[in-house]
């Protein structure tokens, strides 16, 4: 893969280009230029393209044409940025940087921002340091952004790592880096913690971007304290008001359209009926898993469900280009189709629908109707980050019970409440019978059991709660360790025999997602990279995945992409209630509670 040189080496060869003296390597003529600076989309222009650059934007690019420059015909059809991702987490397509982009490409993704905090969180910088590496082989634009918080929430969680500033300060001087990730330590900003401040100032002094992550509905004093601690951006909100309060602190608004997160359609309203400046909001997916990717799309998706919602298709663009480019400081770099940029366009014959006919990126030819046109580079994961389930011993059914207080016949229980589509839980009670003083769950009203088993330092802790909203009738179990942010194993289930099979069966394949049923293996989704990643195709795991989900929804589960609501729920960052090593988490307080009120 030939390495795109930087602007300041090759600006002389884009001048001679413009002027005519030297011939582009590629000239795309006749097309309906979507342009993001100016707001218009011009006919009949040409685009001529040299050392991976735009040299010339125009309305002929006949004198740019040599013997060699290869012509592309647009046909009139229109030309337009490549897509940028803002906000994203490859580990949750449960692929490589590698695989993510090779299934990301024909949907017209040419940049992405990603926040490798999941493999962090199980294996440190050494993790970090991995796929920052392999994102920079890539034909694709992928930056990374530097975990800030590892673990998410110190002292309600223990990750398999802990970084701080000096960690923060390392990373910032590699190549890559484009910032800080999401600070999701709100309260820690907020109180002013040193840790956060000093992760932070580490990053302004190395001019780079802050991400941010305020996961609560409290718009007041702490707000406040959180937007003048230095996050520049936040993708949390879910109401029009987030979004208006955001961009009304200087932030930009990131709303996000996941495999399980709805958050565009009720915040877009800022834009669509509020009237707020469009140039504040941007577009991304944070989470979107390897089946979403494969048969819905990525940022095309996004794009089209933002136009559905009233935006115009310039503005949504807008939204998924230059906005983004503009916020990291790479204006000058990516996001529109203009002279010295890198070559990186969509050729697309219907806008409203997004419909992607070719995509070019550094101005090569990437993916087509015919397909992928590039040969992806190989990237080796070392041994050592392909051993990571640490249990101390099998489990049995035994592990899963959960005693009552002394003499009782029903307790009180605190429930975790899933909320369709969205990232945040409810803080539910709930009423529950005891037998032989073990208290059972209630099928009948969708109360079923969770379980966090530790996996990195082979301590046996499993901490036991309950959940409801999964709607599971059968007798079953799903375990995964892919639990946001700490890592270690989820396994919900009706059924505490099939709850130890189903983790066993992770211990033994090194991590991924399975489903049992009446102690049968009904799917596997195999990850044995940090126990997040598989190193396979995003069609074969994408394959594996749609089995997964369907045999969820054999044992009665109703939800969107219930996966991913599974593998939020040791997430204790975002409220209300939420399951960690060292117990069931209230992060409307963010302390520890009993699981009996």
């Amino acid at each position: 893969m030939s390495e795109l040189k930087e602007w300041r080496e090759v600006a002389p060869r884009l001048v001679d280009v413009a002027a005519g003296r030297t011939p582009a390597d590629m000239v795309v003529r006749n097309g309906r230029w979507v342009n993001v600076h100016s707001g218009e989309i011009i006919p009949a222009t040409d685009i001529a393209i040299s050392a991976g650059r735009f040299a010339y934007c125009g309305p002929d690019a006949s004198h740019c044409i040599g013997e060699d420059t290869e012509i592309v015909e647009a046909d009139g059809r229109y030309l337009v940025p490549g897509l940028c991702d803002a906000h994203m987490h490859v580990e949750s397509g449960m692929l490589t940087v590698t695989e993510f982009a090779r299934a990301v490409i024909p949907h017209g993704t040419t940049s992405m921002f990603i926040d490798p905090h999941e493999i962090a969180n199980v294996l440190g910088l050494d993790g970090v340091r991995l796929m920052h590496d392999e994102a920079a082989g890539l034909p694709v634009n992928v930056f990374v952004q530097m975990p800030s918080c590892v673990p998410s929430a110190p002292g309600l969680e223990h990750a398999g790592a802990q970084l701080g500033p000096d960690e923060v300060r390392e990373a910032m001087g590699w190549p890559n880096i484009i910032g800080l990730g999401e600070v999701m330590n709100f309260p820690g900003v907020a109180a002013g913690d040193a840790t956060m401040m000093g992760e932070i100032a580490a990053t302004m002094s190395a001019g780079k971007t802050v991400g941010g992550h305020y996961a609560s509905p409290d718009l007041g004093p702490a707000f406040h304290a959180y937007a003048a601690g230095g996050p520049a951006d936040d993708h949390e909100g879910t109401r029009m008001i987030d979004a208006i309060a955001r961009v009304r602190q200087g932030m930009k608004a990131m709303l996000r359209l996941g495999s399980a997160w709805y958050d565009v359609a009720e915040q877009i309203r800022a834009v669509t009926e509020m009237g707020l400046d469009p140039r504040n909001f941007i577009l991304c997916t944070d989470d979107c898993h390897s089946g979403t990717l494969v048969h819905d799309g990525h940022m095309n998706r996004v794009v089209r469900h933002a136009i559905s919602q009233g935006l115009k298709p310039m503005t949504a663009i807008q939204m998924a280009t230059i906005n983004t480019a503009q916020h990291f400081g790479l204006e000058r770099e990516l996001g529109s189709i203009t002279p010295g940029r890198r070559g990186d366009f969509l050729i697309v014959s219907n806008l409203a629908e997004l419909a992607i006919d070719a995509v070019y990126a550094r101005g090569r030819l990437l993916a087509d109707a015919k397909g992928l046109h590039v040969e992806m580079p190989k990237f080796d994961y070392p041994q050592s980050a392909r051993n990571t389930i640490n249990m101390k011993r099998d489990l049995i059914a035994d592990d899963f019970e959960i005693a009552a207080p002394k003499g009782m016949k029903k307790v009180k229980a605190r429930v975790i409440g899933v909320i369709e589509n969205q990232a945040p839980t409810r803080a539910l009670e709930r009423m529950l019978e005891v037998k032989d003083d073990v208290v059972q769950m209630d099928r009948d009203n969708d109360i079923c059991q969770i379980a966090l088993v530790e996996r990195h330092r082979a301590t046996g802790s499993v901490t036991n709660g309950f959940v409801s909203g999964f709607g599971y009738d059968k007798k079953c179990a799903v375990a995964a360790t892919v639990a946001h942010d700490s890592h270690h194993m989820i396994v919900v289930g009706t059924n505490r025999k099939d709850m130890a099979a189903a983790a066993n069966r992770l211990r033994e394949v090194g991590g991924g997602v399975c489903v049992f049923h009446k102690g049968e293996e009904l799917a596997l989704v195999e990850l044995p990279i940090a126990g997040l990643m598989s190193d396979e195709p995003a069609e074969t795991v994408a394959e594996k995945a749609d089995k997964m989900v369907e045999a969820m929804r054999k044992m009665g589960c109703r939800l969107n992409n219930a996966y991913m609501q599974h593998s939020l729920l040791a997430l204790v960052v975002i409220p209300e209630l939420r399951i960690s090593d060292i117990g069931i988490i209230d992060v409307r307080k963010f302390e520890k509670v009993p699981l009996f009120v």
